[in-house]
């Protein structure tokens, strides 16, 4: 085999998008663990940022993911995802918070049932959200949508914060047209600016209890507490099993965004994207299809803020703050509108890059090296270089990492717009039919699906 074949070879191998992830994967991974290793980190520490990975790529993948169905397949401008984010974690936690009753020790309680039906709930209401967002809405277009979106989400941070919804008492029964129920709790709420105490089960405790692998995965902390982490480890390891549990969400979004982009619904939504108004001369509703779209994105963003916030144990309206619509908007660009391979790789290279990537520097710099303390501001910082001492620069550096950070966002973002506004996996090809369109006589390999022209076929 000659080398122009084993580099044919190995060219088409990363041309493969679960190579081409678990490369980038394998190796955000490894910078992580030789960084841990060279400045000193133990069992602990290692088990600690490799699970902070882990989630973050786990919750941006996701989300990332929702927001391309909105915006890499149909084209809608969605800048409000935290909005629905919020929605999905607050109605799970007040259909599943334990109840309280009225003069009790808690000040908002909840109905208390099981916590999948109140995943269930959230997700439902996020969808039903996005619906009566989307009814109006979605006559405009471009900026306009955005302006809507991004209100919305807005007025749904400020409704949290409402001392209006912080408490309320609850009728001894609720007609739900076909049926009564008979709450069994007295005061429920969304807790206004003070939040909610998430107190009700633990999500990876709840399914491994529903596949029977409870007693196996205390069986698996009690081995590494006896071996290697003497000091209560399962809190560490519940972080590296939820990041797993993460990573097997991103798959299933993934699998459900792929199949939907392939079906003739996901064509439409292309088509859409390209022009609306030639999908329309075609006979195509194109009004239900983005509504359909814009429901479903709605509750996929819905169970990611459930699934991001229900490991925190608490919750307040600023968590909600537009930023975190940003955060995913960049990851989204990173990887490439359009791509769902894309989308999750933008999510990862954001979270162990952009995102984790700086507070993580710090906090290895911090276990490494004996540190002073920081001066209280930026005039005192530039100070030491009339010594030609940086070291108060440094310690304001690190100390400031958390602003840093969004300085090195805006810079990554505007190269990116420069230099590749397609993303990493942009403008890919894309199957037009699922059957062979080439005329005969042509020098087009046989059952080979036509496909539209949308850059370098991968």
């Amino acid at each position: 085999m000659s080398a122009t074949d084993i580099r044919g070879r190995i060219e088409g191998l990363f041309e493969r998008d679960v190579t081409l992830v678990l490369a980038v994967l394998g190796t955000l991974y490894l910078a992580y663990i030789l960084a841990g290793v060279a400045f000193g980190y133990g069992l602990r520490g290692q088990l600690n940022s490799v699970a902070n990975l882990t989630f973050y790529i786990g919750v941006f993948g996701m989300l990332a993911l929702a927001l391309n169905l909105h915006w890499g397949y149909t084209g809608l401008f969605n800048i409000g995802i935290v909005g629905f984010m919020g929605i999905g974690i607050y109605v799970t936690a007040l259909v599943s918070k334990p109840p309280v009753a009225e003069g009790g020790a808690a000040q908002v309680g909840g109905f208390g049932l099981p916590l999948s039906v109140g995943i269930a709930a959230g997700v439902i209401a996020a969808g039903l959200f996005g619906l009566l967002v989307a009814l109006p809405a979605l006559r405009l277009r471009a900026d306009y949508l955005a302006i809507v979106t991004v209100a919305f989400s807005e007025i749904v941070r400020f409704t949290m914060m409402s001392r209006t919804f912080q408490t309320f008492t609850v009728p001894d029964t609720i007609d739900l047209w076909l049926f009564t129920f008979d709450p069994t709790a007295d005061t429920v709420g969304l807790g206004g600016g003070g939040g909610l105490i998430l107190n009700y089960a633990d999500p990876l405790e709840a399914l491994l209890r529903s596949l029977f692998l409870w007693e196996p995965y205390l069986g698996v902390v009690a081995f590494v507490e006896r071996n290697y982490i003497p000091n209560n480890p399962k809190p560490v390891i519940d972080g590296v099993a939820y990041g797993i549990l993460l990573l097997v969400g991103v798959g299933l979004f993934y699998v459900l965004l792929s199949r939907t982009g392939k079906s003739p619904f996901g064509r439409v939504l292309k088509a859409i994207r390209e022009d609306e108004d030639v999908a329309n001369a075609l006979g195509k509703d194109t009004d239900r299809f983005k509504l359909t779209a814009f429901v479903l994105g709605s509750a996929l963003m819905g169970l990611g803020g459930i699934l991001w916030y229900s490991s925190r144990g608490s919750i307040t309206p600023p968590s909600f703050r537009p930023n975190i619509t940003f955060f995913i908007w960049i990851a989204l660009i990173i990887g490439g509108a359009g791509s769902n391979t894309g989308s999750f790789l933008g999510g990862a290279i954001f979270a162990g890059l952009l995102y984790e990537g700086p507070r993580y520097f710090k906090n290895l710099v911090e276990t490494a090296f004996e540190l002073g303390d920081a001066p209280r501001n930026f005039g005192e910082a530039m100070a030491g270089f009339a010594s030609l001492d940086p070291m108060p620069f440094v310690l304001y550096t690190l100390d400031s990492v958390s602003q840093l950070r969004l300085v090195i966002m805006g810079v990554v973002l505007i190269w990116l717009m420069h230099n590749r506004p397609e993303g990493l996996l942009g403008h890919r090809k894309e199957t037009a039919s699922s059957v062979d369109l080439a005329r005969p006589g042509t020098d087009e390999a046989p059952g080979k699906p036509a496909a539209a022209d949308g850059g370098e076929e991968r």
